[in-house]
């Protein structure tokens, strides 16, 4: 798991951060200033560096590695 984390881009970091926060795609996106459907592909890329099959998991696993709720607010 900490090797995925040492290969996952900062975009994907802040990806991750917003879904930790519990952020829609609409809200990443927005945050980010990227397109919804550029959240989708990071949330792609992130569940296959991550070997996990959903967004929840990956909230799970933000939590596990120690990322804060940034984005919140």
């Amino acid at each position: 798991m900490m090797a995925a984390q040492a290969q996952l881009t900062p975009t994907q970091v802040k990806v991750m951060e917003g879904v930790h926060s519990g952020l829609l795609n609409k809200q990443i996106a927005f945050d980010l200033g990227i397109a919804e459907k550029t959240v989708k592909a990071h949330m792609t890329a992130l569940m296959r560096k991550l070997n996990v099959s959903n967004r929840t998991q990956v909230a799970i696993l933000a939590q596990t590695m120690g990322y804060s709720r940034r984005m919140a607010g």
